[in-house]
């Protein structure tokens, strides 16, 4: 699987590097791309090979020439990006129209696994009160992280009624249909992500703790296995444990 790592000079794009050159997933990167470091190519339109993915960590920034690099190649892409603003959704969604986009705030499949924990156990708590906390290293640009709103995410499709509360404050209660989203900064955290479900009798907590950033990585070429030969449309990680 040849494949082009964007955002190759960022702890990612080195995870991946690395994964390639241990021949991880049969993946061998034939282009990094980054445009901070004079080592990688400077950008996707300066490679002409042949590849049969894109994976991208670099910044949500760079959405709109991933996407349009994509379309242009016709090449499936990883979209491993996270902060994307609801105009950048939309160039994603539309590009998916034309070639194969896998987006996921989170590429761990055991974060695919705890949402789906987080919809069954919503089935048998109905009433429950829903807290969601995510912790990350003091660098993280994004909050509340993208795991933590898919999460949410999977919250309301159980109950279509929720809405978020960021970081809770002000004198009125908690109402019945609030899921409370907080977001903790500090240290060299990887990343953290509970959803606290409790009721007046008992209090069920669902934890994931990633315990390196090879997991993103890891989770990142899997995927981009996967999307090999996929059609035009937009995958998440459901469609992947799905497979």
């Amino acid at each position: 699987m040849k494949v082009i790592i964007n955002g190759a000079a960022g702890r990612m794009g080195q995870e991946l590097i690395k994964l390639c050159n241990e021949g991880f997933a049969e993946a061998d990167a034939v282009a990094l791309v980054d445009g901070f470091s004079p080592k990688f190519i400077k950008s996707l339109d300066d490679f002409i090979g042949e590849a049969d993915v894109l994976v991208d960590f670099s910044n949500h920034l760079a959405t709109k020439s991933v996407c349009d690099y994509a379309v242009k190649r016709n090449l499936p892409v990883v979209i491993a990006t996270t902060g994307q603003t609801p105009e950048e959704i939309e160039i994603i969604k539309n590009a998916s129209k034309q070639t194969a986009i896998f987006f996921s705030g989170n590429m761990s499949v055991g974060i695919a696994m705890l949402r789906k924990l987080v919809k069954s156990a919503l089935s048998a708590f109905p009433t429950a009160d829903v807290e969601i906390v995510e912790t990350h290293h003091d660098r993280k640009l994004d909050a509340p992280s993208g795991t933590a709103l898919m999460l949410l995410k999977s919250v309301q499709e159980v109950r279509p009624d929720a809405y978020p509360v960021f970081g809770r404050e002000g004198n009125s209660k908690r109402t019945p249909s609030e899921v409370g989203v907080h977001s903790l900064r500090y240290g060299n955290i990887v990343g953290k992500h509970e959803v606290i479900i409790s009721t007046d009798a008992e209090t069920l907590t669902l934890t994931h703790q990633a315990h390196s950033r090879a997991v993103f990585a890891e989770g990142a070429l899997t995927v981009a296995s996967f999307m090999q030969g996929k059609t035009a449309g937009l995958y998440e990680m459901t469609d992947f444990l799905g497979a």
